[in-house]
């Protein structure tokens, strides 16, 4: 969706009196006044002053314009008043939504009326055209449950077939491909809201042929059109869990140069690029992207910008970064949001290793967390990462430790939750040692302290293995390191003085 469509959206398309302003022409020149095209206008303005008092009376007074004016042309033509009446007429129907069948017919009168129609201006007809494809949509999403979701669907598909057959910029009988790309994109966003993959796939099929026999008059609208395409490839390829054409179209999307696509857009690909990444556990990749998102989102002020700082923040925890993404420019105003005070609290326990607070945080919120599908996927991931953080403070200290104490400082989750935790380590490399199932104890080798855990030293006593020992365990066992280390120190020191007295003795002799 480019800039200047969404500002049709939100000035034009609901505005009516924006609509209905004429296009105006600056001359010296006094132009004469039509008394029928004046009282066209009279006819017109208080047909529409009763739109919402009297909608009867209304349809009428516009069905009366329409008939003055094709007396008037003495053609039997439709002009430029019969446009904004039937234009009013359709908006009408769609707003009563009594009668689907009468307002295809009246969409379809309307576009007869902009093919044979005299002194129509093309600005008015793609405005008025855009602006009955968002009611046409808004429609469906929003009364599904009134008129029946395959009434809705009826009435759209209908109204966009009928659209691009006529706009169409090789076979349509009022060629447009400006309005042809535009309602397509519109129609390939409502099939893809629809779940109608297969008309979607003609649809990008349709514009991507299109896209490519323009290649040759590369423009910055041609590379924004081109992103256009890719982002509803991009929301395709992602429901269908299709991972390499979806890897490939964001690939070639973010390479796209001299585009600019509205940031909404922009934003909707780089939040699904980072789901993708996600998904393969490209966690770093995953953060920045969901970070570009956000800041896309902000500038489109878009209140998405949260769901994708949820987001940023998770990827960065599964990520084990050392750096707070609250701590960015863009993102610390937002930190004391009522929706995001969670994941700031839940970011704060993680970076700390309090997983007792970690935990809590995510029982007290599971609404402001938990409703949300894509975080509830990666919340295992989530607590198997600051266990496996804090289990390795845990077992640093030691060359043997039960796996109970170990479970009671993981918040007393399960010890078969610790075995495979610690079979993970081991298995990364991360762990030099081995379990003892019979008796529930980690053994450590002797060099683990090159296994990235810290120094080797000596087991808690395996009497009793409980936590509450464990401090002043740590410091018997630092001591005992300490007398290990010297001892070594001495035999080596002796080992050498003897060697050397050896080779002193042959040297002699």
């Amino acid at each position: 969706m480019s800039d200047e469509e969404d500002y049709e959206y939100e000035y034009d398309e609901d505005d009516d009196a924006m609509e209905d302003q004429p296009d105006f022409e600056y001359t010296d020149e006094e132009e004469e006044q039509d008394d029928g095209q004046v009282a066209l206008e009279n006819l017109y303005y208080n047909a529409k002053g009763m739109r919402d008092t009297d909608a009867a009376e209304a349809i009428r007074a516009f069905e009366d314009v329409i008939v003055q004016e094709r007396k008037q042309g003495g053609e039997d033509a439709f002009g430029p008043w019969s446009f904004k009446a039937i234009k009013q007429l359709v908006k009408l129907h769609l707003r009563s939504n009594d009668d689907i069948e009468k307002t295809r017919k009246l969409y379809s009168r309307l576009l007869e009326c902009i093919s044979t129609g005299k002194d129509i201006s093309p600005n008015a007809v793609e405005k008025g055209i855009n602006g009955m494809l968002e009611r046409v949509a808004s429609l469906y999403q929003t009364s599904k449950a009134s008129m029946g979701p395959s009434t809705a669907q009826t009435l759209a598909v209908a109204v966009y077939d009928d659209t691009l057959q006529l706009f169409h910029p090789d076979t349509g009988s009022c060629k447009n491909e400006r309005l042809w790309f535009k309602a397509n994109l519109k129609y390939g966003q409502l099939l893809f809201e629809m779940n109608e993959t297969g008309k979607l796939q003609k649809v990008l099929k349709d514009v991507t042929l299109h896209q490519q026999g323009n290649e040759s008059t590369a423009t910055s609208s041609s590379s924004t059109q081109t992103m256009e395409i890719y982002a509803l490839q991009i929301q395709l390829y992602s429901r269908q869990k299709d991972h390499k054409r979806l890897r490939e179209t964001f690939r070639k999307a973010m390479a796209v140069r001299g585009g600019i696509p509205h940031p909404r857009t922009l934003a909707l690909m780089q939040e699904l690029g980072g789901k993708m990444h996600m998904a393969a556990r490209e966690y770093e990749a995953a953060g920045k992207t969901f970070f570009q998102a956000f800041k896309s989102y902000d500038e489109a002020g878009d209140p998405s910008r949260l769901r994708c700082l949820k987001y940023l923040v998770m990827a960065s925890m599964l990520h084990a970064s050392s750096i707070n993404p609250f701590d960015s420019q863009e993102a610390r105003p937002y930190r004391d949001d009522p929706e995001i005070l969670a994941m700031t609290n839940l970011v704060q326990a993680f970076h700390n290793n309090q997983i007792q607070s970690f935990e809590k945080i995510l029982r007290q919120n599971q609404g402001r967390i938990m409703e949300d599908e894509f975080i509830r996927e990666h919340i295992e991931d989530l607590l198997r990462t600051i266990r496996t953080q804090v289990l390795r403070r845990v077992i640093q200290p030691y060359k043997r430790i039960t796996l109970k104490a170990i479970a009671h400082e993981l918040n007393d989750i399960p010890v078969s939750d610790v075995e495979s935790l610690l079979v993970g380590l081991i298995l990364d490399g991360l762990l030099d040692g081995r379990i003892d199932k019979v008796d529930g104890i980690l053994i450590k080798n002797a060099n683990a302290g090159s296994a990235g855990l810290g120094s080797t030293v000596v087991s808690p006593r395996s009497g009793d293995g409980g936590a509450a020992d464990c401090s002043e365990e740590a410091c018997c066992a630092d001591m005992q390191t300490m007398i290990d280390s010297l001892e070594r120190l001495s035999t080596h020191i002796t080992s050498v003085k003897t060697k050397d007295r050896r080779q002193m003795r042959s040297v002699v002799a």
